[in-house]
């Protein structure tokens, strides 16, 4: 055998007779070594999933481990990535860390300043993957090749390339039709769920789906990435000249507005939002000047007193409402808290910046949006001088369970 467990001294033995030799060096720090036996003999140090190893976090977790004594690093981790992460629970968990071989012990300053050097280059090579994996997608877009997420209603997957779902495809077709006999998104709707037609997810038809799916470029064979629009690999389902003529139709209608993108909400952040010195809810409200409506979020407390004691009061809805947009996206591309969606989920920390991937952002609808707050944001807090959010963690999972289900 190659794991050579099947001699009568063999390397785990060996390994645990020098851990043992170490802590008997720490009696005089009260070190007592356990005589329980954390060994994966046979199995490769790049599975965190191993039996002893669990048993080992499980042991942690519950405080029956005070400090975990490995001969090398790689005996508890060979992937950096994978051992930062179990650091982080050992500080969770209150848990001290020695690998007696190469001076790291966490219980010394020296010890820590060595194990932070390893977290950075895994922050690093964590950092790198997500570069790659953006970088391909990005290339794959412009080459007209499906990247995966939703697949839009009309199209299956197969072989990871989209082909025509042909019963779709006829809604789809009916949808464009429809809108150059009628003009109304909303009709259509009506329309389609009177004669019992689902979406692609099944479910009912409403406004904002019928404008993206008049506005995706992918019924025509193109592929929209970020504001290039590239020549698909998929067949299209919808004539050229009956585009064209939707799209005529909506510049008529309104030459400033962008179909794709119609005014769902216009409070968004509303029961999200509060203000971080009076403790109250922002309302959403608006003032009439000059003609036009300007939308606010108003600090709830401060508006009941007779003296305005707030440093927030109000602030312009598209300011505060772009500024958590930012901060959330930013948030959502943090490896850190991407590792930690993926582990939630059941994902892949890949599938997980997949989704939300900078396409995402850039097509996400203002409904979309809207319930992807709902979903994932608890608290917008507003201070005079910052924002910060509090994100659900079921909310999350529900999110990217729906990612993996579209």
């Amino acid at each position: 055998m190659e794991d050579g467990l099947e001699q009568e001294f063999n390397s785990l033995d060996a390994q645990r007779e020098a851990c043992e030799n170490y802590i008997a060096s720490q009696k005089g720090n009260g070190w007592i070594c356990l005589p329980q036996r954390y060994d994966d003999g046979g199995f490769s140090g790049g599975n965190t999933k191993r039996p002893a190893l669990q048993q080992l976090l499980d042991d942690c977790e519950a405080g029956l481990v005070d400090i975990i004594v490995v001969y090398k690093i790689d005996r508890l981790s060979r992937s950096i990535c994978d051992f930062a992460d179990l650091t982080k629970k050992f500080d969770e968990w209150g848990v001290q860390f020695v690998a007696v071989t190469q001076e790291i012990n966490t219980a010394t300053s020296a010890g820590r300043m060595m194990l932070n050097i390893l977290i950075t280059f895994a922050q690093y090579e964590r950092e790198v993957i997500t570069e790659r994996v953006r970088d391909k997608m990005a290339a794959t877009r412009k080459k007209g090749k499906f990247v995966g997420g939703s697949v839009p209603m009309g199209y299956d997957v197969r072989d990871k390339k989209l082909v025509v779902n042909f019963a779709e495809a006829e809604v789809i077709r009916k949808i464009f039709q429809r809108y150059v006999e009628i003009q109304s998104p909303k009709l259509i709707a009506m329309e389609l769920n009177e004669q019992n037609i689902k979406t692609k997810q099944g479910k009912k038809w409403d406004t904002a789906h019928v404008n993206r799916i008049l506005s995706n470029h992918t019924y025509v064979g193109e592929i929209k990435y970020k504001d290039a629009i590239c020549k698909g690999e998929q067949e299209a389902i919808v004539p050229r000249d009956l585009w064209d003529r939707v799209k005529e139709i909506q510049r008529s209608i309104d030459p400033q507005s962008d179909h794709s993108r119609r005014q769902e909400t216009i409070a968004p952040l509303k029961s999200i939002l509060r203000c971080g010195h009076c403790g109250g809810a922002m309302m959403p409200t608006y003032s009439n000047k000059g003609g036009r409506r300007y939308y606010y979020y108003l600090c709830s407390k401060d508006s009941k007193r007779a003296i305005s004691e707030c440093p927030v009061k109000q602030i312009p809805s598209g300011d505060i409402e772009a500024l958590v947009r930012k901060q959330l996206q930013k948030m959502l591309s943090d490896i850190s808290l991407v590792m930690r969606f993926a582990e939630q989920s059941g994902m892949s920390p890949v599938e997980v910046v997949e989704c939300f991937r900078e396409e995402f952002w850039n097509e996400i609808s203002p409904g979309e949006y809207n319930r992807l707050l709902i979903l994932l944001v608890e608290k917008a807090i507003v201070w005079e001088d910052r924002l910060e959010l509090e994100l659900k963690t079921c909310g999350v999972k529900s999110l990217l369970e729906e990612f993996k289900n579209e």
